[in-house]
This record gives C-alpha cells, structure tokens and sequence, in this order.
C-alpha cells in the first residue's frame, strides 16, 4: 500500500491537463469580461453618435 501511495504521489501524468483547464478558464472569463466592458461602451458611443446626426436634422 505504501509503494502505491508513493506512486500515486510521483505521478504527474494529469498536471498538464489540469495547466491546460485552468489557463483555459482563466482566458474565457477574461474575455467574457472585455466583452461586457466594450459592449456598454459601444451603447454608449452609438447612443451619443445618433444624438448627434439627429440634432443636425440635415435630412
């Protein structure tokens, strides 16, 4: 049983999976962040540029 735990514990196999899940999940909620950010930045830009074709009333 000893030597099995000894094993077990030597075995890095999955580490890199684990690398892998992690820094994927970090990228996503990142980007999943940004996204929000540039997007109510964006509203507000359409919203101040469309005020403003519409107050020129050149149409």
């Amino acid at each position: 049983m000893l030597q099995f735990l000894q094993t077990f514990r030597d075995d890095e196999s999955g580490a890199v999976t684990v690398d892998w899940v992690v820094l994927t999940a970090a990228v996503v909620g990142m980007s999943a962040i940004s996204f929000f950010v540039i997007e109510d930045n964006s509203n507000a830009l359409m919203t101040g540029a469309g005020g403003a074709i519409a107050d020129q009333n050149d149409f």
